[in-house]
């Protein structure tokens, strides 16, 4: 029997979306308002999953205490009050795009996680935009 946890967090960070190999122009028109040069910001909503079995002994799939630290440490630390673009090694060549924070997230996040445990990550960059990403272990 396999259950699921979850863990919400949340982080503030400014971003732009911008693509340097295109004209200002391109860039204006696929990203809008979000490629203001002067970047802008979201509160951003992540909820972690893991899926798994029911440790026998523990009566966990994990230790929640131990998911909020690995998710403090891992994803809120470096980059709640960023600017993402600027401040994040992540980012400097990677456009910050809810899709490839959310698979950063789920990069950094998954090898702290025993092989049997399942991993996603929902990132909601508004209350009405989300993004959700599981890797190849749907």
């Amino acid at each position: 029997m396999e259950i699921t946890v979850n863990r919400k967090a949340h982080f503030n960070a400014a971003h732009r979306l911008h693509n340097p190999q295109w004209s200002n122009t391109e860039n204006q028109k696929v990203f809008g308002k979000c490629n203001n040069p002067n970047f802008h910001g979201h509160n951003y909503e992540l909820v972690v999953s893991v899926t798994g079995p029911i440790n026998e002994d523990t009566g966990y799939v994990i230790d929640m205490k131990e998911l909020k630290s690995i998710i403090k440490e891992q994803v809120e630390e470096p980059f709640d009050h960023k600017n993402l673009n600027l401040d994040t090694e992540e980012f400097k060549n990677l456009n910050p795009t809810a899709e490839n924070i959310a698979v950063v997230i789920w990069d950094k996040l998954r090898k702290f996680l025993a092989p049997a445990l399942k991993l996603k990550i929902t990132l909601y960059e508004t209350p009405r935009n989300f993004v959700e990403y599981s890797g190849n272990e749907s």
